[in-house]
């Protein structure tokens, strides 16, 4: 093979596996936030309720406060914010100050009456937060979107809220 023959030759591999790689890179961040939404992190909406009931009886029992997480399946946002609750530092924290309670708001057309109750404007975005006492007295809601951009967000902004919320040490 020719010297020019040789070097258009391993331009066009060095191309096709440029493009190999640019094409794999690509799918693996189409293919990650899917794999995320595939599971379900927020039950039936109908559930919400008997879920806040049976989360305020614990808090009572255990001295612990409720973080009320409305969002929906569909919502990447919601499944980073879980993401993240789940981590290898904020799920200490979680689990030993606060009992989560995920409602499920549809399609913003689920569980508005829970949401206006604990002073979620869901027309902010989800997720959105509310946190509650051992007694089920609203101590904070989010009222502006704060973690509606949550994947655009770092975990510790979770573990800051986490840690200014929880019950102070007695």
């Amino acid at each position: 093979m020719a010297a020019p023959d040789r070097v258009r030759f391993l331009m066009a591999c060095t191309r096709a596996h440029w493009a190999s790689a640019i094409l794999a890179v690509l799918t693996a961040f189409a293919v990650i936030p899917a794999r995320a939404a595939e599971r379900d992190i927020y039950p039936a909406p109908a559930q919400a309720k008997s879920d806040l009931a049976a989360a305020l009886a614990a808090s009572a029992a255990a001295h612990k406060r409720v973080i009320l997480d409305f969002g929906g399946n569909w919502c990447t946002d919601c499944h980073v914010l879980d993401l993240y609750f789940h981590d290898s530092v904020n799920k200490p924290l979680l689990e030993a100050n606060y009992i989560l309670v995920h409602v499920n708001i549809g399609r913003m057309d689920e569980n508005t009456d829970v949401a206006e109750r604990y002073q979620i404007p869901l027309r902010k975005g989800v997720p959105a937060l509310a946190v509650l006492g051992e007694h089920g007295e609203l101590l904070y809601s989010q009222k502006t979107g704060e973690f509606e951009a949550m994947r655009g967000m770092q975990s510790a902004a979770v573990t800051d809220f986490l840690r200014r919320w929880k019950a102070p040490s007695t």
